[in-house]
């Protein structure tokens, strides 16, 4: 069994709740108060926006004894898929949710809830959750996290990027559902000494106001997308001891620039919903990845595998890695990242490195649509490139890669369809070329 604090942090602060400080007693207390409250159910979709409430209904729900469902969205399909697959659920969130198919219970504000005395415990065996990938490569998968499994991988992390975790104040754009959001803004919390802010902010101003309702030292948890807009908004940013991204590739271009930007370091985190976070790198200072302490690479000619004390069993990657050793490696991407096109082999990855590369070219992708019978497939891109021409992308591209390799179509958009993560689903971008077809 495992406490869910430790019992000589009850009376440090644990959560902000704006600028309004919350202690680890206060937490516990409502937290108990509300478990005692919730239905009879084996599971419960906790769609909490407000990461306070995500949090208290998170360790609610496993007080309980019930398990916590972490969709990869709140759109009414996934959570009815999800909700089909769990008979009898029920929701917990902080808005009403009219369309969805199970009972909804919606959180107030604050509560009269007196603070604990000590912390509960819950086992470390005892499956809390179950997150959901986000289906950006196909359907979403579940996959079953224990709470031994949390606290273990947070304390890894917080190991990795810290000194010394206790006292540092978590600001996270990423939403806690999301296993990379849970980690590093809920987990660091109950773990490892942080103070987790309750805000979700997302455009620049909003990120800037919410770093300023916590005191220094300030964590920023953020992804590649949101870096970028930081980056280009004319925003006063309050200081932060360190940056941490995940959920895409960070170039050390951007990096770079974002480090310049916030005058502090950025940091990626590398991981997966199945197993957590797994390594992290300083990008600016090169392409390696260290994994964390305990944690070891064996690489064959079947592929990579993870091990370590912390996972159920060992954990078979699905990304294409070099390792340099053990414990060090190269990402070189997804195992399905590879094609051939007119005899010439690629990786989609490094098509679109090549195209973010060219000059005007703010946002970009390539991939592999289907194509009907025997036909031979050909890479797609959508770019997002204002003062670029078609032609001009394609010329410049045309410097650097064979010409069975330039994508066709390349399509012109204002905007890439990424979702609140960056993330890209193949759904959404098909639904791009098609439209473009169409028209």
């Amino acid at each position: 069994m495992l406490t869910i604090i430790d019992a000589s942090r009850m009376d440090d602060v644990l959560a902000w709740r704006g600028s309004v400080p919350v202690s680890a007693a206060q937490f516990l207390g409502e937290a108990a108060a509300l478990a005692a409250s919730l239905p009879d159910a084996a599971a419960a979709l906790n769609l909490c926006e407000d990461r306070y409430l995500f949090m208290l209904a998170f360790v609610a729900i496993a007080l309980r004894g019930q398990i916590n469902l972490l969709p990869p969205s709140a759109a009414p399909e996934m959570i009815g898929r999800i909700a089909a697959a769990h008979p009898g659920c029920y929701l917990v969130g902080d808005r009403t949710h009219a369309e969805a198919p199970c009972p909804v219970l919606v959180l107030p504000e604050s509560t009269k809830a007196f603070p604990a005395r000590e912390s509960p415990r819950i086992a470390a065996g005892a499956t809390v959750a179950i997150a959901y990938t986000s289906g950006s490569t196909g359907a979403p998968q579940a996959h079953a996290k224990t709470w031994g499994t949390l606290v273990a991988t947070a304390r890894l992390a917080a190991a990795r990027l810290f000194d010394s975790a206790v006292g540092i104040n978590v600001v996270g754009t990423v939403p806690s559902q999301h296993m990379y959001g849970l980690e590093l803004t809920m987990s660091l919390a109950l773990a490892a000494g942080c103070r987790s802010s309750s805000a979700r902010p997302f455009f620049a101003q909003d990120i800037a106001d919410a770093l300023a309702a916590v005191p220094e030292p300030r964590l920023l948890v953020t992804t590649p997308l949101h870096l970028r807009a930081c980056v280009a908004a004319s925003v006063k940013f309050p200081r932060v001891a360190a940056i941490v991204s995940a959920t895409a590739p960070l170039s050390a271009q951007r990096a770079a620039e974002a480090e310049a930007r916030f005058d502090a370091p950025v940091y990626e985190i590398y991981g997966c919903t199945e197993a957590g976070s797994l390594a992290t790198r300083r990008s600016v200072l090169g392409d390696i990845w260290q994994l964390h302490e305990g944690t070891r690479l064996r690489a064959d000619a079947d592929g990579s595998v993870i091990h370590a004390a912390h996972l159920p069993e060992p954990l078979p990657l699905q990304d294409r890695v070099e390792a340099i050793d053990e414990q060090r490696f190269r990402l070189l991407g997804r195992g399905d990242d590879l094609v051939k096109v007119g005899g010439k082999r690629a990786s989609l990855s490094e098509l679109t490195a090549r195209l973010l590369a060219v000059p005007g070219v703010e946002d970009a992708i390539v991939f592999l649509p289907p194509v009907d019978g025997d036909a031979e497939q050909r890479p797609a891109a959508l770019v997002v490139a204002p003062r670029l021409s078609r032609a001009a992308i394609l010329a410049r591209l045309a410097q650097s890669l064979d010409p069975v390799l330039l994508p066709r179509p390349l399509i012109r958009l204002e905007r890439l369809p990424r979702n609140e993560l960056g993330k890209l689903s193949r759904a959404t971008l098909l639904a791009a070329l098609g439209s473009h077809i169409e028209r």
